[in-house]
């Protein structure tokens, strides 16, 4: 690990400086613009049916799309292809500004501009190992979490302050210019190395043949059910912790913030953990690890007894989402072929997506059924059971070689690493 970690790469690395401020501030805008369509889709409806359409249309629709949306990013230039998902989600979120349309064409702007997002996802994450060395994965996916969920934490933050001043018109002409600044960075980014994937064909084809190679891929089909059971498992947190903190524990609504915040806070912490670790750390046991600690912080907040002690178990059950991305991606990006990166990307997440749509539904019954309490120790029980499983499927599986090893194909002194050289090692 080099000195100074997630922010010595920030500092030193000037291309995959470019990447971070560009999905940090695009990750930012699109926080700030949901919020404004939230309260504006809530007040001209006052349909909260209408408000869950928006988010299923922003959301789990597009994760349909993920295989497809992949493949796009394996058959062009990753650099031309972020520009030009940026450039078009300016364009419509201008339009959703200027135009204010009824609820239907409204949908379907953000209907869109979520599946140009989808687009933008993937390549985002298949061109980190261009700009950083092997080595550095680890930091880099650290340094690149933190930036987007400082974004996703503070667009709100922000939303409150603009939104009096500016008018959801004004909020949505900021999240545009976002993505125009986004843009802009992206394109100064150097042009990175093509490896075309075998039998190149129609963009259909190239999607089944992404999907094949995940099915091929032991330790991909290990990461990819693993994480879809963990989010399908785990994801009722968003609903549970709401009715947990006013009827159960009797906090009131500043005490369901509160806990909702608290994954936020153990989030952050622990990207940025992982980005100051002195030494490469194992990524399939840290997987494992942030599965389990993920899914028991659900099932100890079943148990707690206050406020304040399920605040203290959900900020670490933050630290565990946090080692599980950062290690699924330090996973995905060391073993599979530049040629198939975005395709495996776009697969994983979008799974990832849909994943989190059933819990919603399926949590949903789950909590009207059993109560808060209920809801969470079974979720939490039942994504140990998915680590358990997941754990035995990557015991079966021949560990990835070491960053640094002779015959690692991306070794850190490969001739092609973009970003030049780094610090010195520490």
């Amino acid at each position: 690990m080099k000195a100074g970690g997630a922010l010595g790469l920030v500092r030193s690395h000037g291309a995959f400086r470019l990447l971070w401020t560009a999905r940090s501030v695009s990750f930012l805008g699109d926080s700030l613009s949901l919020v404004a369509l939230m309260l504006h889709v809530a007040e001209t409806t006052g349909q909260a049916l209408a408000v869950a359409l928006l988010l299923l249309v922003g959301d789990f629709a597009p994760a349909l799309l993920g295989p497809l949306a992949g493949a796009v990013g394996d058959r062009f230039e990753p650099r031309r292809v972020m520009v030009a998902c940026e450039l078009a989600q300016a364009a419509l979120v201008a339009a959703m500004a200027l135009w204010t349309p009824a609820l239907p064409a409204l949908l379907v702007l953000v209907a869109l501009r979520a599946v140009a997002g989808q687009v933008f996802q993937p390549v985002s994450r298949a061109i980190v190992p261009a700009l950083v060395r092997d080595r550095d994965l680890e930091p880099a996916n650290a340094a690149i979490g933190f930036g987007t969920n400082a974004g996703e934490t503070l667009g709100p933050l922000l939303a409150a302050l603009l939104l009096p001043l500016a008018g959801v018109r004004g909020v949505l002409l900021t999240d545009a210019a976002t993505f125009l600044l986004s843009a802009v960075l992206i394109a100064r980014l150097p042009r990175a190395p093509r490896e075309p994937a075998p039998g190149r064909g129609s963009l259909l084809r190239d999607t089944a043949d992404g999907l094949r190679h995940i099915a091929g891929a032991p330790l991909l089909r290990a990461v990819g059910l693993g994480y879809f059971a963990i989010v399908a498992f785990n994801g009722i947190d968003d609903v549970a912790l709401v009715f947990l903190a006013t009827d159960t524990l009797r906090g009131g609504g500043s005490a369901a913030g509160l806990l909702l915040a608290a994954v936020g806070a153990g989030l952050l912490a622990g990207y940025a953990l992982l980005g100051r670790a002195r030494r490469p750390l194992p990524m399939p046991p840290l997987l494992v690890a942030g599965f389990a600690v993920s899914s028991a912080g659900n099932l100890l907040t079943g148990l707690a007894w206050a406020v304040a002690a399920a605040f203290t178990v959900q900020a670490v059950r933050g630290l565990g989402i946090a080692a599980m991305d950062v290690a699924a991606n330090t996973l995905v990006q060391r073993t599979v072929p530049a040629a198939y990166l975005s395709r495996v990307f776009g697969t994983l997440y979008g799974a990832i997506g849909v994943a989190a749509a059933l819990a919603y539904v399926g949590g949903g019954l789950l909590l009207d059924a059993t109560g808060p309490r209920a809801a969470l120790v079974v979720a939490g029980a039942a994504g140990l059971l998915a680590t358990l499983l997941t754990a035995a499927a990557l015991r079966r599986v021949p560990p990835p070689g070491d960053p640094g090893d002779p015959g690692d194909p991306r070794d850190p002194a490969s001739p092609g690493d973009l970003a030049g050289p780094g610090p010195p090692p520490s």
